[in-house]
């Protein structure tokens, strides 16, 4: 389980937004091509004017809320991390698993990603809110970021920066 958080981490080493992106692109790839083929997703691309045209919003509003969305993965992607590492340590120690909080936060994203109708992202919310298996529950989530880099690399280098900046 810790090589899929290494690549978390592994998203605050990049020196442009063409390397990070590159990655999230193999990432993706990989994932949808394999683990979660089931999710039928390989091809995705973002359509802003879907949002636009059922939402009645602009281009330029949309765009802007895409980046709130962009900002609230990175700023909870510890938060999940550090749920699926409290459920391992739980099922270690033989204790009752509560997926209580790790669901309701999928749960809160979903609703955003429904709303901006980013497809990809809610099918992959949407399984990471109902799945028990914690190995999953980590794939889920790396195809989240990967998935988010995709959506807007340069504003998603700008957030990977800030956060590694705060951590300093």
């Amino acid at each position: 389980m810790l090589n899929n958080i290494n690549y978390l981490d592994r998203l605050k080493n990049y020196k442009n937004v063409k390397l990070l992106l590159n990655d999230a692109y193999l990432m993706s790839d990989n994932l949808f091509s394999r683990e979660l083929k089931y999710l039928k997703v390989d091809d995705y691309e973002y359509d802003s004017d879907i949002a636009c045209e059922e939402l009645g919003l602009d281009r330029n509003l949309i765009s802007h809320l895409v980046e709130d969305y962009i900002k609230q993965i990175f700023n909870i992607q510890t938060t999940f991390l550090d749920h699926i590492n409290k459920l391992k340590e739980d099922k270690e120690a033989k204790k009752e698993l509560d997926y209580t909080e790790f669901r309701e936060l999928s749960h809160k994203i979903l609703g955003v990603a429904r709303n901006l109708r980013i497809e990809v992202a809610e099918k992959i919310l949407f399984r990471m809110m109902r799945s028990d298996d914690l190995d999953s529950m980590l794939k889920y989530l790396e195809a989240l970021i990967a998935t988010t880099i995709i959506l807007n690399p340069e504003y998603s280098y700008k957030e990977i920066n800030l956060k590694r900046k705060e951590s300093l």
